[in-house]
């Protein structure tokens, strides 16, 4: 099994800058990490009743887990694709969902949301992981003349 090259360039990029922020959140204190908390609990509200200490190490554990799904490569590209979509839709869902974020059309960025806003470059990796069938119709391809 192998990746492409297309892929790994995805894959690398977006793999080692999600396991260096893991990687940086695991000594997270617990003032940054009830202020994280509070932004994530707008994407999904059941983070907010956990205590801001384990909300941190469950993000850092997260990001190392997706960082290095990412960078690994006999994980099928597809597997990692959708472990990217997950952790980038949550947080392209906080970006959209916290007061102050957006210009009043909903989408485009403030000059406060432009630094959550960039997460949206993540879930277009995704979905290019995830919908890419080059691969396959090439393997079909040689099926067929051989």
């Amino acid at each position: 099994m192998g990746i492409n090259l297309s892929h790994a360039a995805l894959r690398l990029v977006t793999g080692a800058f999600i396991l260096n922020s893991g990687v940086g959140k695991l000594k997270l204190d617990d003032e940054h990490a009830a202020g994280l908390q509070s932004m994530a609990g707008k994407a999904i509200p059941a983070l907010t009743k956990l205590p801001p200490e384990r909300f941190g190490k469950m993000l850092s554990f997260g990001e190392i887990t997706v960082g290095s799904l990412l960078l690994a490569p006999f994980v099928p590209s597809r597997l990692a694709g959708l472990a990217l979509g997950v952790f980038s839709g949550s947080l392209v869902t906080m970006y959209l969902r916290t007061p102050g974020m957006t210009e009043p059309d909903g989408f485009r960025p403030t000059p406060a949301g432009t630094a959550l806003a960039k997460d949206t470059w993540m879930l277009g990796i995704a979905a290019a992981l995830l919908l890419d069938r080059k691969h396959k119709v090439v393997k079909v391809a040689r099926r067929a003349a051989g």
